[in-house]
């Protein structure tokens, strides 16, 4: 299934998006190449007949004699071209693009036979163009030999022409089918560069009539019957068709180098506004700007793996110390910080683990540690280790906080509260301290975390035991509620002064007030 895209995925939208049907997409460029076709040879008729009746009257084509060419020959040959060149066209569209017909992947031999079809398109018009040189040639100069350079020179002009226009229309055209083969993996020849095509348009658009102005001038110095006046229109009517037909082909030399330009710069907003989901583009053109456009692409991959590691080492070590470690060298060792630490301890994990399958267990301890997460976050604290049932989050590290003692005890209530509610299955004793410790990182130079190491960490974790005797009622260090603000210091109260396992000094503990 395609992509949702845009209507200009292939840089114009004359040629559709990549969600557009198989079916009308090849209704969309049979009509393209035919116009284009009819087109390009429109353009060759108007310049033909332009040069021979205005450009170069003299020696005129309307004279009595040739009625039978002008007006039975000619008439039957464009239209005899027109069916053949068309007919001609589609046999060779439907031959070498019926894989795109029936809509299945490209083989290697249906790749080059699809890469050819420009060239093949174009050399039909070619031929028929060659044709029509050499016969109205002969035609003309049986009767009137003076005319064998003119026609020679207008209507090989026009066959130029025609041919240039035609073949930079149908490689326009044929932008979608490109766009397959190259994602099937096969790379154009580049035969037709940027520069290459530059050059093209430079030469049929300019150099061409300008070699046609010079020949015109030599063609009326070599006749006596030319006046000053035949050679002015002459080169005045070249002069035009040059510069109507430069435009025609810079314009579409041009069409050729901006698409695969807009289309990286549409992408390159995407990324600027964060999609990058939706920033990659079709690769279309086999040319350097082909590969321009596969670059970016490529730079896209690398950058959405690049925030899918981001994010994946946010979620392990959290976010806050994920950026302080992609902002700066991170190194071992740590600094002292002051901080609020809260312990949550499961309480009868081991029943839990012998009375449920481990599937359940799994899902009810996501329960809990999902909730804990939230609360911790926010209130910009950081989740800094679940240790089997257990979970310590830290204030105040690696964030500065105001009042880290403070959003510690909010959040031991909340997770008390929110924990009643939501897991129920789970009681769980919740404890909080708070004092100086060392945070930073602790392990190897090859491998290792971000954590805190101080008092502050053991005591809230006895806490927590203790806190198991009542877990509706979260408890606190004297050092916690004395350090927190007087709004969040009102909703605990007093218990006692004990001394908790592993610590020769009492501590202060209090209750959270969960009635308020």
């Amino acid at each position: 299934m395609r992509a949702k895209r845009g209507s200009r995925d292939y840089g114009s939208i004359l040629l559709g998006s990549v969600n557009e049907s198989n079916f009308r997409q090849r209704v969309r460029i049979q009509t393209l190449l035919t116009a284009s076709i009819v087109v390009a040879n429109l353009i060759g008729a108007i310049l033909v007949v332009s040069l021979t009746s205005v450009g170069i009257p003299q020696p005129s084509v309307f004279q009595p004699e040739l009625w039978w060419v002008n007006f039975v020959a000619l008439p039957i040959y464009v239209a005899m071209a027109f069916v053949v060149g068309i007919g001609w066209g589609t046999v060779v569209v439907v031959r070498d693009l019926k894989w795109a017909i029936r809509d299945r992947p490209p083989t290697a031999k249906d790749a080059r036979r699809a890469q050819r079809v420009p060239w093949r398109l174009t050399a039909v018009q070619g031929a028929l163009w060659a044709i029509a040189t050499v016969m109205f040639t002969l035609m003309y100069g049986i009767l009137d030999p003076e005319l064998i350079p003119k026609i020679l020179l207008v209507v090989s002009m026009g066959g130029v022409v025609v041919v240039t226009i035609a073949y930079l229309l149908i490689d326009f055209t044929l932008r979608p089918i490109s766009a397959e083969i190259i994602s099937a993996g096969y790379r154009r020849r580049k035969r037709s560069g940027v520069r290459s095509r530059a050059i093209v348009s430079w030469l049929i658009g300019s150099a061409i009539p300008i070699v046609g102005i010079l020949l015109v001038v030599a063609f009326g110095l070599a006749r006596d019957e030319t006046s000053k006046l035949d050679l002015f229109v002459g080169v005045t009517v070249l002069g035009l068709i040059a510069l109507f037909t430069g435009l025609v082909l810079t314009f579409l030399s041009s069409l050729s180098i901006t698409g695969p330009i807009r289309s990286v710069r549409a992408g390159m907003n995407k990324v600027q506004s964060g999609n990058l989901d939706d920033a990659d583009l079709v690769v279309y053109d086999g040319t350097e700007l082909g590969d321009l456009q596969v670059g970016f692409n490529t730079m896209v991959g690398g950058l959405r793996e690049r925030e899918r590691m981001r994010d994946l080492f946010g979620r392990h070590v959290g976010h806050d110390v994920a950026e302080a470690a992609l902002s700066s060298d991170p190194e071992l060792g740590g600094t002292e910080r002051t901080v609020a630490t809260l312990f949550v301890d499961v309480i009868g994990s081991t029943t839990l683990a012998a009375e449920r399958n481990p599937t359940e267990v799994v899902e009810i301890l996501n329960k809990f540690f999902a909730v804990i997460v939230a609360s911790v976050e926010n209130r910009r604290g950081l989740v800094n280790k679940f240790e089997g049932d257990a979970v310590l989050a830290i204030f105040g590290a690696p964030i500065d906080l105001d009042d880290a003692a403070g959003a510690a005890l909010a959040a031991a209530r909340q997770i008390a509260a929110d924990l009643a509610i939501e897991v129920p299955e789970l009681s769980a004793g919740i404890g909080v301290s708070h004092g100086p410790v060392v945070a930073g990182n602790v392990g190897a130079i090859e491998r290792f975390e971000y954590t805190v190491i101080g008092d502050p960490v053991n005591e809230s974790a006895r806490l927590s035991e203790l806190a198991k005797r009542d877990p509706s009622r979260p408890l606190a260090s004297g050092r916690a509620v004395d350090a927190a603000s007087e709004k969040e210091a009102r909703r605990w109260e007093r218990q006692e002064s004990t001394s908790l396992r592993g610590r020769t000094e009492e501590t202060v503990v209090y209750a959270a007030q969960m009635s308020e």
